[in-house]
This record gives structure tokens, sequence and C-alpha cells, in this order.
């Protein structure tokens, strides 16, 4: 038998909140977390803008001791962890710290720490480099962060596959609690990639939106009009755990994730294939592992980045695995609030698709005005959509051709 695996508990930091509840009251009242960078003197930028955490107080939240010793995307990681366990109602001790893993994944990883000490370095010599460079610039900073933190001591380990990051973070935990490696995984992403050098570098491939005279608007998914993508910083996990040890303990169940597919289009270090072969090949193998046909899938929260190439692949993906039924399905990307959160971004939307079975409700893509004709789904325009969906998708893909695909579904016994 296959092991059931299903969600307990939700944690996020992101740019429309730094909780769970904060982010998706403001996803549903189509707020945008579009504003002037501040992180940094923008003000030499082709792009000005960004979707930056507000209000993010890490030495309150972690103590300033802990604070100090993690960078900002593990920050992000580990109290948004804290919240999902603390919904989850779950404490990790002597009792079951061996059972209890942490799968956090990153695209970047610590790059504001880096950027910060190669200045110190610079200005000050080697000598004075922070002791704390290394394991706060590694990507594997956050999974060890949260593990010191809570005391779990089972499989530990962080991912890389760039904008799919999130998404195979959350299949692959939910994969090692199905071959019985861990009774319960805290998995999910984080970023914390506003910095200078990362947005000229993405500027450069003509990959960011340039509206700098409407930022709140910048970020259009699947709109006729749109320019490119608005650069994202948080973290989403999830608390995932077997149906058996969920049960046991009595807790509250918020959703299965019932598929999982990944592949890779083997084509270009950056654009997608426009054909969107490889991102259906990730769809199927999903649907495949749910062991569902494609009329079951309700909802898919698109990975939708509002460039041109990506929408446009993805209609085209969506389009070959589901046939007709591609046109019965309600499809929306939550981007168009958060902006692209890189590595943390899978973790984040499939969080949004455990909440739609919690509310019943589909999230909105804001800022959608004009229709694209190369993308003619049932975009959700603007305004949330009541819905009693069953099965939810959620897609994610990456620079390198990566592609991520997960299947959350309503929990039935």
């Amino acid at each position: 038998m296959r092991k059931r695996v299903v969600v307990t508990g939700l944690g996020a930091v992101s740019p429309i909140g730094n909780t769970m509840l904060a982010t998706w009251q403001a996803l549903m009242a189509g707020k945008s977390g579009a504003d002037f960078i501040t992180l940094f003197d923008a003000s030499r930028h082709k792009t000005r803008f960004a979707a930056e955490v507000k209000n993010f107080d890490s030495s309150a939240l972690l103590g300033h001791r802990d604070a100090r010793k993690l960078d900002r995307f593990a920050q992000f990681a580990t109290v948004a962890a804290l919240e999902a366990l603390a919904q989850a109602g779950l404490t990790v001790d002597e009792n079951n710290r061996e059972r209890v893993g942490v799968l956090i994944g990153t695209g970047i990883g610590g790059m504001s720490t880096l950027l910060e000490q190669v200045e110190v370095m610079r200005e000050k010599g080697p000598d004075r480099v922070s002791p704390f460079l290394i394991p706060m610039m590694i990507s594997d900073g956050a999974a060890g962060a949260i593990a010191i933190r809570v005391g779990a001591r089972g499989p530990n380990m962080a991912l890389a596959t760039a904008c799919a990051t999130g998404s195979n973070a959350v299949g692959e935990a939910s994969e090692m609690i199905r071959r019985g490696a861990a009774d319960v995984m805290i998995a999910g992403g984080a970023e914390a990639s506003i910095t200078a050098i990362s947005m000229a570098g993405m500027n450069v491939m003509g990959a960011l939106s340039t509206r700098n005279d409407d930022p709140q608007s910048a970020s259009r998914p699947f709109d006729k009009n749109r320019d490119g993508f608005l650069m994202g910083e948080g973290s989403g996990i999830l608390i995932l755990e077997s149906l058996e040890h969920a049960r046991a303990r009595g807790a509250t169940i918020l959703a299965e994730v019932s598929g999982y597919g990944t592949s890779d289009d083997a084509h270009h270090i950056s654009a997608p294939l426009e054909s969107g072969e490889g991102a259906a090949l990730s769809m199927r193998l999903a649907l495949q592992s749910a062991g569902l046909p494609p009329t079951a899938i309700d909802y898919i929260n698109a990975h939708g980045t509002s460039t041109h190439l990506n929408d446009k692949a993805e209609t085209l993906a969506i389009k070959t695995v589901f046939g007709d039924h591609a046109y019965e399905l309600a499809v929306s990307s939550t981007k168009s609030n958060t902006g692209h959160l890189l590595g943390a971004s899978g973790a984040l939307e499939a969080a949004f698709c455990v909440q739609i079975f919690q509310h019943n409700v589909l999230p909105p893509t804001i800022n959608y005005h004009t229709p694209d004709p190369d993308c003619d789904l049932d975009i959700i325009p603007n305004t949330p959509r009541p819905a009693t969906p069953r099965h939810a998708m959620s897609n994610s893909f990456g620079f390198g051709g990566h592609n991520a695909t997960l299947i959350i579904s309503r929990f039935e016994n």
C-alpha cells in the first residue's frame, strides 16, 4: 500500500503578510506586495521595485542572538516553520525527534550575507570577515537552523532546482514519508534574493517587469500586456505527515499531498520549451502518481510568472495534458500578488492550494485586464471565485529546465 501523506500545518512569511493568515487574507483582498525597493539603492537599476517582506523583525521573532547568525532567507524559513508547527500542534521531543525531518529548498541561499561580507573583506581585510559567513551563506542554512531550533534529528537536507525548488522540496519530502524514512517532514522553500546584483542580473536577461510608473500592476500573468516578472522574497512551509501518524496523534488534517511529478526540458539554461513538453511531462507524472485522470483536476495554481515565454508555454502544456478539459479548469497565478519568490514560490503556492480546501474559494490573478489569445484558459480575473474543488494542481518551472508539479487534494477518509 502506498502511504498517504497529509498536511497538518502551514507557515508563511511573504510580501503580503508575515503569517499564513495575514498572507491569505491579503491574497483574498487582491493586495499586491509590489513597491519601490528599500533593501538597497536601486536608483541606477532598470527595475526599481520588488515585492519585499515588510515590517519583519527577526530579533523579536527569533531572539537577537539566534537571528544574527542567520541570513535573511533562513530567518524567513525558521519563522514560517515555527508557525506551521504551532498550527500542527506538533512538539518535537525525545520521543519523536528521530522520525521528524526537514527539507528546505532555496534557489540562491544566503546571497545578501555573501555580498555584505565581500564588502567587509574589500574594505577591512580578510581577517575581519564574519565567522558566521559560511554557515549563513550556504544553501542548507535554513534546513539546519530549523532542525537545531526544534530538535529534529530525522532526514535533513536542502534542495536547489531554481524556481521549481519549493515544489520539489514538498514533493521529495512527501516521497521520504511514503518510503518510511520519516513520519513527519517540515518542508518548503525560502528566498531572500532582492539584492543589487540579482536584480541587475535578472534585468540584463530581460526577465523583470520595468513598469516603474506603476509597480502594483507590474505582475500580470497571462495578460496580453505582461512585460516580465516581479521579484519577491519570503518563505512557505508545510508540515507533512503520514496519515497513520497524523491520525494516531489526533491531528487536524488540512489536505492531502496526493501526487508529485518532476522533469526537465533538457532545452535551455533559462528559456522554457516553447511547446511546453517538459512541463506537460511533469503534470502527467503527477497525475500518474496520484492515480487520477486529468478530468479530476478542478484548479491549477499556475507557475504564471508574467513573462511572455513562460505563460504561453505553460498554457500549451496544460492544453496538451488536459485536452478539452483544459477549458473546464479554473487557473490563476498568485505571483500577481506575491511576486516571484524563486525557490520559495512553489511551497507558498502549495500552501495556497491547501487553503482553498479550508475556505472553499479560489484565488484570482490580479492585474488581469487584457486577455491574450495565446493564453486562452479560464484565468480567474481579479476577484476570488467561490468553489468546492476536490483536487488542485500546482506548477513550478525553473531556469535549467526544471519542472515540478504537485497535486493537493481535499482530505477524504
